[in-house]
């Protein structure tokens, strides 16, 4: 501790001597009590889970987890550079795998430091740890671009030192420098799903495993996690809120007075922060020490066994799922009794775990418990009578006299002394009466819902165009070569290939090419499969025009495409082509022709077709049929297609439900997802629509008076299923 609170007066003194920028403090930042209470959790017990802060713009979330880096005390670490300073020139390929070593724990330390400290120092070199090279340096603060590539970010090949040693020579990537510092990510939201996976995966394992490129290394990875994104912006899965401990909005409600006072502490800031800095130092210095002394306290924390039963049974109140919620509490409420600087947790450290963790997560809010409330006695039973006396009229006196010095002594007792906290709160958290949800809180479910249909849609991945995810080792023609992977599988090899090719400086064969895996994001077909037939024809495609049109308006966004093919007479035609202009489908869509007989068969085997084309262009990665329909065809698939006449004997023994049961059950496996709205009244209705829609694994909806708007949503809601 003596050491932390040493290296902290370094690091301080060397950035007095520096003209440099620093942070706004985090004691200067207004309100948001939540957020920094959380953030200094976090900070005690890195292990906790990591805190993910949203919230609308300009609302601080960046400006709280750099004040929070500012109070992480440094750390001890090896020091590669001067160990590489006695490495033999045949050893020039070696590095370290991992940055900021802690000395003092050599089980963490990776192969090749351990092969680098041997050569150095000797084979007894875990017994000379006195005589490693050391220094003392500020805890790393690595965000994370929403560019990243997996290589920068898990560590791959590097190309330029291993072209010059002909040997594989390993460069970290972020997950290794934010070792036993922050790993910040801005706007999660918007980094590709895979990069948050690997993110994830490393710092909950704390050991970043890599596997690529010829490579099988490993590195810890104890870095504290702090995540933004804006809800405005797009949403974020639920398996990625899950993962962090702590979820909190930056959002809040203050007033006039607070405003003003945060616009003119931003620019004192700006003008001189380094000022600004030396106004607040007292808070800081406090709250660091703080800090410091709750790491060291937390591993002598003690919870109960009944404390721990109270944050489970809040968690099944709340209705919370899986056991993370229990997890994480724990060891918030050890976090924060360490950083009272108590050894056990009590009732309020029991109170921040639930309003920290399980009260964000929390699903729904428990009805009372009447096992918790004490019945009335009956009313016919009188309480039981004092004891009897020889005098019975001194008896009243005698127990008001009693009664008075019961409560003086209570009175005095508290007076004397003050109350202790209990070690168990007397009352549940998630009480209807008393369950206040804090303004500053996000719920999960509320995160749920903001989603809405923006939820979250496939991509396709392609060879020709996209953003470039990956390298991979192609098959076939190689569209668009991976410069980057390419060298990194060659250089290698570059010591052996110059000595049979000593003209050429760098030797690239044919097994060395890597493509580059590309990805889009893809958008939706929605092909609106209309029954023209019959009397409610016209209203019917009425409401498909109307959920045309409206679909097209949100359109542009989602990369989605509408389609129509209504169904009447002999064949099904389609009307309006696969389009995302609004123009030309008001054009298309001016003559609706109605009437006639019903080829449904006919209808379901052109969208299939259309279908088919559409996912085959690779911009669209999912087709929904939306036929409107009752789901009975009169008109069988032979006459629609012209391979019979109508008088034909064959035509008339053709069963005409199975045919259209038949083709529908095809649409599963060319990928294609079948909704189908009954328009026809619920006491007429046949069966037939739901029938089909089974048929097909998809969905039956009946709406006798479906509008354009009801249609549009249920089209909406299909794709978000998916």
């Amino acid at each position: 501790m003596n050491q932390d609170l040493q290296g902290k007066e370094e690091i301080k003194d060397s950035m007095k001597s520096k003209d440099s920028f620093r942070a706004f403090p985090l004691a200067a930042i207004t309100g948001h009590s939540l957020l920094k209470l959380s953030l200094l959790l976090s900070a005690v017990d890195p292990t906790l889970g990591g805190v993910i802060i949203a919230g609308g713009r300009g609302t601080g979330k960046s400006v709280l987890a750099r004040g929070l880096h500012n109070l992480i005390p440094p750390i001890e670490v090896l020091d590669n550079e001067a160990i590489l300073e006695n490495v033999t020139q045949a050893n020039t390929s070696l590095r370290p795998i991992s940055r900021n070593l802690d000395p003092n724990k050599p089980e963490e330390w990776d192969a090749n430091t351990n092969k680098l400290l041997k050569e150095t120092i000797g084979r007894d070199y875990l017994n000379q740890i006195e005589d490693i090279p050391k220094k003392v340096r500020e805890a790393p603060f690595i965000q994370v671009p929403i560019g990243i590539t997996e290589d920068r970010l898990v560590g791959s090949i590097d190309v330029a030192a291993s072209l010059n040693t002909g040997e594989q020579v390993f460069q970290p990537g972020i997950l290794a420098e934010a070792h036993r510092g922050v790993l910040y990510v801005d706007d999660i939201n918007l980094l590709d799903d895979g990069i948050v996976n690997l993110i994830l995966e490393a710092t909950g394992r704390e050991q970043n495993n890599i596997e690529r490129d010829g490579l099988s290394l490993s590195h810890p990875c104890k870095s504290l996690l702090i995540a933004t994104y804006n809800p405005e912006e797009g949403a974020l899965r639920d398996h990625v809120l899950d993962r962090f401990a702590i979820v909190l909005s930056a959002d809040q409600s203050i007033d006039n007075e607070q405003r003003v006072e945060i616009t003119k502490s931003v620019l004192l800031h700006a003008e001189n922060n380094i000022k600004f800095s030396e106004k607040w130092s007292e808070e800081s210095d406090n709250l660091s020490t703080q800090l410091i002394l709750a790491r060291q306290w937390l591993k002598d924390v003690k919870i109960t066994k009944e404390q721990i039963t109270y944050l489970v049974n809040e968690a099944l109140r709340g209705g919370v799922e899986g056991h993370r919620s229990e997890l994480f509490a724990v060891k918030v409420a050890k976090a924060n009794a360490a950083l009272r600087g108590d050894e056990n947790v009590n009732s309020e450290d029991l109170k921040v775990a639930v309003r920290l963790v399980i009260l964000p997560r929390a699903m729904q809010i428990p009805p009372e418990d009447e096992d918790d409330i004490q019945p009335p006695p009956p009313e016919d039973q009188s309480p039981p009578p004092p004891p009897q006396s020889n005098n019975d009229d001194s008896e009243p006196e005698s127990n008001e006299n009693e009664d008075n010095q019961e409560q003086e002594q209570e009175e005095d007792n508290s007076d004397g002394e003050e109350e202790s906290n209990p070690e168990i709160p007397e009352e549940f958290i998630l009480d209807p009466e008393a369950c206040m949800v804090d303004p500053d809180l996000l719920l999960f479910s509320s995160a749920k819902a903001k989603a809405g249909n923006s939820g979250s849609r496939s991509v396709i991945f392609s060879d020709s165009r996209g953003r470039y995810v990956k390298p991979i080792i192609p098959r076939g023609k190689v569209k668009r070569i991976a410069v980057d992977a390419t060298l990194r599988a060659a250089a290698p090899y570059q010591k052996s290939r110059r000595l049979r090719n000593p003209n050429k400086s760098i030797v690239i064969e044919e097994n060395d090419f890597r493509a580059k895996l590309l990805q889009k994001k893809a958008g939706a077909l929605v092909i609106f499969l209309v029954d023209a037939s019959g009397s409610m024809a016209l209203n019917r495609m009425q409401s498909a025009k109307g959920a045309v049109i409206r679909l097209l308006t949100e359109a542009y966004e989602n990369r989605d495409e509408v389609a129509l093919i209504p169904f009447r007479g002999n064949q099904a035609e389609v009307l309006l082509p696969p389009t995302r202009s609004i123009t030309a489908a008001k054009r298309r869509l001016e003559t609706m022709p109605c009437g006639g007989g019903s080829p449904l068969a006919h209808g379901l085997t052109q969208s299939a077709k259309v279908a088919k084309n559409a996912l085959s262009t690779g911009d669209i990665g999912q087709v929904i049929v939306v036929g409107i329909t009752d789901g009975r065809g009169n008109v069988p698939l032979g006459l629609s297609l012209g391979q019979a006449e109508a008088d034909d004997k064959e035509i008339e023994n053709v069963d005409l439900k199975q045919e259209v049961l038949d083709i529908a059950a095809k649409y599963p496996m060319l990928g294609i997802k079948l909704l189908i709205i009954d328009t026809e009244r619920k006491f007429i209705a046949s069966g037939f629509g739901k029938e089909l829609a089974e048929a097909a694994q998809g969905k039956y909806v009946q709406l006798p008076k479906a509008n354009d708007k009801t249609i549009a949503a249920m089209a909406l809601n299909a794709i978000n299923e998916i």
